[in-house]
């Protein structure tokens, strides 16, 4: 049974949730209401491993495209807002900019030729980064903004990369879905680990390109479900239950 989240939510109680393995979403952008979800499958990206294709790897070494591990925050969460339907509503904004003023949430965003070609944001805390959305104004540019996230997230100490559910768009960058319990064991370890968002400057793509593709077989060294998630990119609100964040 799907309840509401009461109004003093903070930055604390979200982290909270997040630790426990839960994460909150609004059912659309217009509804004030947040939720919190529990899914009996979870999707999650290898960390240091997402999938470079041939031609992805090609595009990044003809050059032109840049990263930055530091845009302005809040300009890349509105533009993974910018669609006709969105989980991301005004409260959840509000809340990910406090995690982010905080130090508990970070954004990526790529540029190709000087123009914002893509982006991603999501939550820290210890080893574990969780994707939140992602988008792209040009071709690429948010499977561009995966495989630096992933280098970053790797060289910087942390060994989960949560995308809460799974979509063929991130099953062909090496995604994969494991249980609930699975889940919940990598979660419960990432969340020791002394990882640090800021540790180091990003590779450049020349660097990136260098070092070739990925094997998406390394996203999980235990199996998974295999099946893949019809939602859309990272992630749409599923229709199935969620638990009260009371």
């Amino acid at each position: 049974m799907s309840q509401d989240h009461p109004p003093h939510l903070g930055p604390m109680q979200l982290l909270a949730g997040y630790a426990q393995g839960i994460f909150p979403m609004a059912r659309a952008a217009d509804d004030p209401r947040l939720y919190w979800f529990n899914p009996p499958f979870r999707g999650i990206l290898p960390v240091g491993g997402v999938h470079m294709s041939r031609s992805l790897r090609r595009s990044l070494a003809r050059g032109g495209w840049t990263a930055d591990a530091h845009p302005d925050f809040d300009r890349i969460v509105r533009h993974c807002a910018d669609r006709p339907e969105t989980w991301i509503n005004a409260p959840l904004l509000q809340l990910y900019q406090r995690l982010h003023d905080c130090g508990h949430a970070q954004a990526l965003a790529v540029y190709q030729d000087g123009a914002l070609a893509g982006g991603i944001f999501g939550v820290t805390l210890g080893g574990a980064f969780f994707g939140e959305s992602m988008f792209s104004t040009r071709t690429d540019g948010s499977k561009m903004a995966l495989v630096w996230l992933s280098d970053h997230l790797s060289r910087c100490g942390f060994t989960l990369f949560d995308t809460q559910y799974l979509t063929p768009h991130l099953a062909s960058m090496g995604g994969v879905e494991i249980t609930r319990e699975d889940y919940r064991a990598r979660l419960a370890h990432a969340l020791r680990q002394p990882a640090d968002y800021h540790a180091l400057p990003l590779r450049s793509a020349a660097e990136l390109a260098a070092r070739g593709g990925y094997s998406a077989a390394s996203a999980s060294s235990s199996s998974s479900t295999g099946v893949v998630s019809p939602s859309g990119p990272m992630p749409s609100p599923p229709s199935g239950s969620a638990v009260s964040g009371s």
